[in-house]
């Protein structure tokens, strides 16, 4: 069981923001283009410079080496990076049954980057971040280049592995309609602050 905890967190024109993500909860974060949702995300994650205290399970992300901390709170953006030519050399151990789930089969990791359409790298990006079982996962519209019957299948898949694993998700969405499937509580980000609707 894990919990995220933001203590007087300022990035850029956000903050002070005060948070707690408790375990198996999903908050979805909503609000405007600019607003800061993506920022709030990248400062909790540790890649962008900020002020005041990220924990989890009250330990703070300064007691983390940099890549220890994001491995344990992951951090999917919204356009996922490959830096290899093949998939498969992006993953370290994978529960190969991950792949029914999403609808990609284990021949996937064999392909060539190139040869993947958007909405296959999205899919192939979220399992690769499951696959470091992080204790946290912050999640920037995991499904906005899928169809509904894909995007169903990531929010059932995320929602499980919360509720299992009994991590705290944070999960950006601009759809009304998918914030009602699997938000526990929702954030709007606005004029540099979190409030909870």
């Amino acid at each position: 069981m894990s919990k995220l905890t933001l203590e007087n967190l300022k990035v850029m024109h956000l903050g002070p923001i005060d948070l707690v993500a408790r375990a198996a909860e999903v908050i979805c974060l909503s609000g405007r283009s600019g607003a800061g949702k993506s920022l709030l995300l990248r400062s909790i994650a540790d890649i962008i410079p900020h002020t005041g205290q990220v924990l989890l399970d009250d330990r703070s992300s300064l007691e983390h080496t940099a890549p220890h901390w994001r491995k344990q709170v992951a951090l999917l953006p919204a356009e996922s990076q490959w830096w290899q030519d093949s998939v498969g050399t992006h993953y370290g151990k994978i529960d190969k049954t991950m792949f029914g789930h999403l609808d990609l089969s284990e021949e996937s990791l064999q392909w060539q980057v190139s040869r993947c359409s958007t909405g296959e790298k999205q899919r192939l990006a979220i399992l690769r971040v499951l696959a470091n079982k992080p204790k946290c996962l912050l999640l920037d519209e995991p499904t906005g280049s899928l169809d509904p019957e894909n995007t169903k299948r990531v929010e059932r898949l995320i929602k499980e592995i919360a509720d299992l694993e009994k991590i705290p998700v944070l999960w950006v969405s601009h759809s009304e309609e998918q914030i009602e499937r699997v938000a526990d509580r929702h954030v709007i980000v606005r004029d540099g602050g979190v409030f909870e609707q």
